[in-house]
């Protein structure tokens, strides 16, 4: 999650900042050997990849955060979050891919860092490569995993993230609901909210806002790194030299990095990067096909897709873009974006009714709540009773979440809750029927596993 610190400064790095000003910058990272000793590695590609782990490290926040952001307990010392960023060898995209911390991996063959011990290459959940070999047995685990070549490797903790986000002012996020996580102490109303950085690292750790877990908590990332994005590219941190030095003194001093990351890699990206923006980058998780693959020994592991994440990773080493580019996803009718609903969809199965004498107006409805993504019968059919002037949704109260999304596809309909009407919600179009308005969930619809453009998560 805090993979955010390194990709700021891959940004900031965009926005042509004289070499004298950032000369220098990079005398206070902390500097990691993690290639050192490394054979038989994968075939590089084009473009530069750069793996970003996010640590449990606490060592230096104060009491006052520990207690504010519920920051207590003894660390890990294992990866919190591993994120794979890969630079477009145009320097125009970038892609960011989440690998699930515990993710199923065969771990290689390795000397324990702590005990020193030689062990045998063996299974274990990604997050444990880290705490047994660090960031060298971290990038040799992942190289395996995914077949990319790793070009660089940067470390963040939970207070070089805090002081990124202050550092930029903070960011934007907007919720379509209310967000609140008893562990994490994250308390938010729906609507936007503007974070710091104790408030955004709750963002990003909360797994237990609703029952999509760690699925939920990773895109909650990505949405935070949209917005990061938009934040510094927006904010005027690009264009005040005085600023970016500050800022950019703050993210370099915060984190570990190999020895071939700093100034000069900063500029080679500036000249190419200045028009970076939040729809320049795009996310996406790494397919999985079982959410609790058991292990012997280790318990409940994500096991991946195979043939889907291996084109994934064949996507990255040939620098393909993973979500269509603006161009393709632009309304060729000028129409306005989707409104933003709780939930999907194409989860929402609806019966449509004509509860009018006007030929076809059932069939029009439901072929525009068809075109926006419900899931309709296809087979709308003629309403009873006296001739309807108001459009009416009926629905099933336990079924009240879906009743707003679709409500939300049909402005000014009457909601109308019957009990023991089932999953299946009812429209019955009135004269009042213009046209349905277009909709799309507040996560990505296919889960984790679709690619999304940084501009389609931002706040609108």
């Amino acid at each position: 999650m805090r993979m955010a610190t390194t990709l700021s400064v891959v940004v900031l790095g965009a926005g042509g900042i004289g070499h004298a000003l950032v000369t220098g910058l990079d005398t206070g990272i902390n500097r990691v050997d993690p290639f050192k000793d490394m054979k038989n590695r994968p075939r590089a590609g084009d473009g530069m990849n750069v793996l970003v782990v996010g640590t449990d490290g606490r060592d230096s926040i104060t009491p006052e955060q520990r207690k504010a952001y519920r920051l207590g307990g003894a660390p890990c010392h294992c990866t919190d979050t591993v994120m794979l960023v890969h630079i477009s060898e145009k320097r125009d995209r970038a892609s960011v891919v989440s690998l699930p911390r515990d993710s199923y991996a065969e771990m290689p063959e390795h000397t324990d860092a702590t005990t020193g011990k030689r062990h045998q290459a063996h299974p274990v959940k990604l997050n444990a490569a880290y705490a047994e070999g660090g960031p060298g047995l971290t990038v040799r685990t992942v190289e395996n995993l995914t077949g990319v070549k790793i070009d660089h490797y940067l470390e963040v903790d939970f207070t070089s993230f805090m002081k990124t986000v202050d550092a930029v002012g903070g960011v934007e996020i907007c919720t379509p609901r209310p967000m609140k996580d008893k562990y994490t102490g994250l308390d938010l109303a729906a609507g936007p909210h503007e974070l710091n950085g104790g408030q955004a690292l709750q963002y990003v750790r909360s797994r237990h806002v609703d029952g999509a877990a760690d699925i939920g908590r990773m895109q909650r990332q990505q949405r935070f790194l949209a917005a990061l994005i938009d934040r510094m590219s927006s904010g005027g941190v690009l264009l005040n030299p005085v600023r970016f030095r500050e800022v950019a003194t703050t993210m370099l001093n915060s984190v570990r990095a190999d020895a071939g990351f700093g100034t000069e890699q900063l500029l080679s990206l500036a000249k190419a990067m200045q028009g970076f923006t939040p729809a320049s980058s795009e996310f996406v998780s790494v397919p999985v096909g079982d959410w609790s693959f058991p292990v012997p020994g280790i318990g409940s592991t994500v096991k991946w897709d195979a043939p889907k994440a291996q084109t994934l990773f064949q996507a990255l080493r040939e620098d393909r873009p993973l979500a269509p580019r603006r161009a393709e996803t632009a309304d060729a009718k000028g129409r306005p974006k989707p409104v933003v609903v709780d939930v999907a969809p194409k989860t929402i199965r609806v019966q449509v009714y004509n509860g009018t004498r006007t030929d076809g107006l059932g069939r029009k409805v439901d072929d525009g709540l068809r075109a926006t993504g419900f899931d309709t019968t296809r087979a709308p059919r003629t309403g009873e009773g006296p001739e309807r002037r108001r459009t009416l949704v009926e629905y099933d109260p336990r079924w009240d979440r879906s009743a707003k999304s679709l409500a939300a596809a049909l402005p000014g309909v009457e909601l109308k809750a019957v009990k023991g009407r089932g999953r299946t919600l009812r429209v019955v179009a009135g004269l009042d029927f213009k046209a349905v308005t277009r909709v799309r969930a507040d996560e990505p619809e296919s889960g984790p596993f679709e690619a999304v453009s940084g501009d389609q998560v931002v706040c609108p």
